[in-house]
């Protein structure tokens, strides 16, 4: 792995972490040189993020891995993702919320790909593996960034921390994808705002034989402790009977030592077992968003630009859907098709979009364990009964937007972008909860399953995709290919079969970027079908 470079890189990745390799992934699909380079000596190996969601395992189906991260699964594809809310494992249960995240298998119509319960450093070896084949990727590990100097390239100094000494890497672009303490964020002066330190928690993994068979409540992804002893978390995380547990909102005054866990998993659960610790850790909730996501020739991405609480799942896959859209707009320059616009549109994309999932995260912390104790309620009497009753409630009205989250995962769009043609009349209201796909420009474009089986999404191209929803051939997508043809632009066509399609669009034809949300749509063509494609490339405003 650590064997002199090959090639000249493209790009320069710093992290090897989800973010790093999915933008490594997007740029060896494309023939972009790139390598990544990573201080540490592996890939993670904390637990971190669980829920692999179901736009990260679209993006994985377009990469042809998303059965090799099903295959994965250490719990099982099938188990069942349900997350209760109990007094503890051992005492009652307060509500329960069924497939959480949309992680049971099966065909939906409103996507390609289920969700995935699995631990962050399972997704990162299969995303490495992957990254790892493809021509032209490289990944370096126990290599630091020591510094950079950046003018028609960027010089990047680096130190191999075996013992191969300082070199110097020169790349069209760095990007810095090397989490909350990210170097390359503090070169290029950016500067992290918002609140830190909403919480403070603990993360610890153990293992303890025998626990999922010591409880009445069924198999669960997580079960939230609401008690005065320990309010938690608690859930099964990977084979070998490994489990994680979480404390939260805990107080600074309390000094948790890796020596406390055991006792401390005991009084929390009810449930005596010899408890087996693994690994113990301190974090800290916040929300932090940087003022500025770029300098010049180097960007930054996921952790580094952005922080916020872990509940609903969104930390990891929003950054592999920020190494989604950097990769394919680097890509498209460096292949001489794309415009400087295209890189003005990162920041203006995915700021938004981490600004409306930071306020979803940081709603779903504002009602933890800690804020649903009260006094009874594991009393095995008519007033027990009745508190427990109405925290149930209280839980189902406040937790529904963190277990069910298909309108951000699939909901959101990018409505300012200046690669996307806009359209007249209002946009419509943001809902955390109700996905209705929509074609309107910017959106993620709607899924739908093909007579054959295969998803509409598998027809469309590596590039830029002109559909036909209706099915008809005329000259219209001729046109189409001979002006994508006079740009350079890459283009497929593809016409869908008769059905439904053109009424979910919504019009005839409609352009969807190579990261399949829809750029333009119309009944007819453009006025000027060149100006729309230099627009959506990034040549022109």
């Amino acid at each position: 792995m650590n064997q002199p470079l090959r090639t000249t890189p493209r790009v320069l990745i710093v992290g090897a972490g989800p973010t790093g390799l999915a933008l490594a992934i997007e740029l060896g699909h494309r023939s972009i040189p790139c390598l990544v380079i990573e201080r540490n000596a592996r890939v993670g190996h904390a637990p971190r993020a669980k829920t692999t969601n179901v736009r990260t395992r679209e993006h994985l189906r377009r990469w042809g891995i998303a059965d090799k991260l099903r295959q994965a699964s250490p719990l099982g594809v099938d188990y069942p993702s349900n997350v209760l809310f109990v007094t503890r494992l051992a005492g009652h249960e307060l509500a329960r919320f069924e497939n959480a995240m949309y992680c049971a298998p099966g065909k939906n119509p409103m996507y390609s790909e289920h969700a995935q319960w699995i631990p962050q450093y399972t997704v990162e070896e299969v995303l490495r593996e992957h990254a790892a084949s493809l021509p032209g990727v490289e990944i370096r590990f126990n290599c630091e960034l020591l510094g950079f100097e950046q003018g028609d390239t960027v010089a990047a100094r680096v130190k191999d921390l075996d013992g191969g000494g300082e070199s110097v890497i020169v790349a069209d672009f760095l990007v810095g994808a090397d989490g909350a303490r990210s170097a390359v964020r503090d070169a290029i002066g950016a500067k992290m705002e918002g609140s830190y330190g909403l919480s403070r928690n603990y993360n610890v993994v153990f293992r303890a034989p025998g626990l999922d068979k010591a409880h009445r409540h069924g198999p669960a992804i997580m079960y939230w402790q609401v008690n005065t002893d320990v309010p938690s978390l608690i859930g099964p995380m990977d084979t070998g009977d490994r489990w994680f547990f979480m404390p939260t909102a805990v107080s600074e005054s309390v000094k948790f030592r890796a020596a406390d866990a055991a006792p401390l998993i005991q009084r929390a659960t009810g449930i005596d077992l010899p408890y087996e610790i693994l690994s113990s850790d301190e974090w800290v909730a916040s929300k932090l968003l940087a003022n500025r996501y770029r300098q010049g020739r180097v960007f930054l991405a996921g952790d580094a630009c952005h922080l916020h609480p872990p509940f609903g799942g969104y930390g990891m896959n929003m950054g592999i859907a920020d190494g989604v859209d950097l990769g394919w707009k680097l890509a498209a320059v460096l292949q001489g098709w794309g415009g400087p616009r295209l890189l003005d549109s990162y920041e203006a994309e995915r700021r938004p979009v981490h600004q409306f999932v930071m306020d979803e995260a940081t709603a779903n912390h504002s009602t933890l364990s800690n804020q649903l104790v009260q006094d009874g309620l594991e009393d095995d009497s008519a007033a027990g009964t009745q508190a427990r009753a109405a925290i149930g409630a209280r839980i189902m009205a406040a937790k529904l937007r963190e277990f069910n989250t298909l309108g951000v995962v699939k909901g959101y769009r990018y409505v300012a972008s200046p690669i996307i043609a806009s359209e007249e009349g209002p946009e419509p209201e943001a809902d955390f909860l109700n996905y209705l796909p929509s074609a309107r420009p910017g959106s993620i474009a709607p899924h739908a399953w093909l007579h054959d089986g295969r998803s509409l999404y598998d027809t469309f191209g590596s590039g830029f995709t002109w559909l036909v929803t209706d099915g008809s051939e005329d000259a219209a997508a001729e046109q189409v290919q001979a002006a994508a043809r006079a740009c350079q632009l890459p283009l497929t066509v593809v016409r869908a079969p008769k059905g439904s399609v053109a009424a979910l669009y919504g019009a005839r034809h409609v352009l969807v970027r190579p990261d399949q949300h829809v750029a333009w749509r119309g009944d007819g063509l453009p006025a000027d079908l060149v100006a729309l494609l230099a627009r959506v490339s990034g040549r022109s405003s």
